[in-house]
């Protein structure tokens, strides 16, 4: 599907929502994507980009950057705490804040820096044992502690079950946002982004409905 096809299918949903066109932001998910596919997409005008690998994007996208101007990027995949370093001067938004550890380390960096990229804190909305996030229980003691730090959180940021209703747990992180004073919602990818944007996502993530299918090596 086009990246044109992608952004008509945002503002229909936007607007079945009753919501103001352009108020829902297209992350394009270019994780493991080739060159060629990515630089198609940025000739077609999108400027808003989601990596998962702090490496990968280290050497993907200064070169982008060097040719197309205006690019936001995205972390949106788990923040090893050792390669934070490299990903505040890398990206304008971290979507994976999800541990007490993580804060700490962006907090310092932060005031060394005197900036801090966008920060979402990711939940764990079906309490996956296996899946990253802050647990529901545990969300708002720990937006309250990154505030105490003076990290600059946006939103919230979750990856729904598998097999259970997204939209559901869509609802829900638009009630913790609510309670905690939050604006942004991180949420909704390639198959149910429509649902998302019905629940009130200001970010989208969405990939191979851009790209194409990834080809891992």
């Amino acid at each position: 599907m086009s990246l044109q096809a992608i952004t008509q299918r945002i503002r229909d949903a936007e607007a079945k929502a009753g919501r103001a066109a352009g108020s829902v932001t297209l992350i394009a998910v270019s994780k493991v994507q080739p060159d060629a596919r990515v630089r198609a997409v940025l000739t077609e005008g999108q400027r808003v980009f989601g990596e998962n690998y702090v490496q990968e994007a280290q050497g993907k996208w200064p070169g982008f950057r060097a040719d197309f101007s205006s690019i936001a990027l995205h972390m949106i995949g788990p923040l090893q705490t050792n390669k934070a370093k490299v990903a505040v001067e890398l990206f304008d938004a971290i979507h994976t804040l999800d541990r007490p550890s993580l804060a700490e380390k962006l907090a310092k960096l932060a005031q060394a820096r005197g900036t801090c990229p966008a920060l979402f804190v990711q939940v764990n909305t079906g309490s996956e044992p296996q899946k990253a996030g802050v647990l529901p229980e545990d969300l708002d003691a720990f937006i309250a502690a990154a505030r105490a730090m003076d990290l600059p959180l946006s939103g919230l940021m979750c990856i729904p079950p598998d097999a259970e209703d997204a939209a559901q747990h869509f609802d829900t992180l638009a009630e913790m946002a609510n309670r905690n004073g939050l604006i942004g919602l991180s949420m909704g990818m390639s198959g149910d982004f429509e649902a998302a944007i019905a629940a009130g996502a200001t970010h989208v993530r969405v990939g191979s409905a851009i790209f194409g299918a990834r080809t891992y090596a």
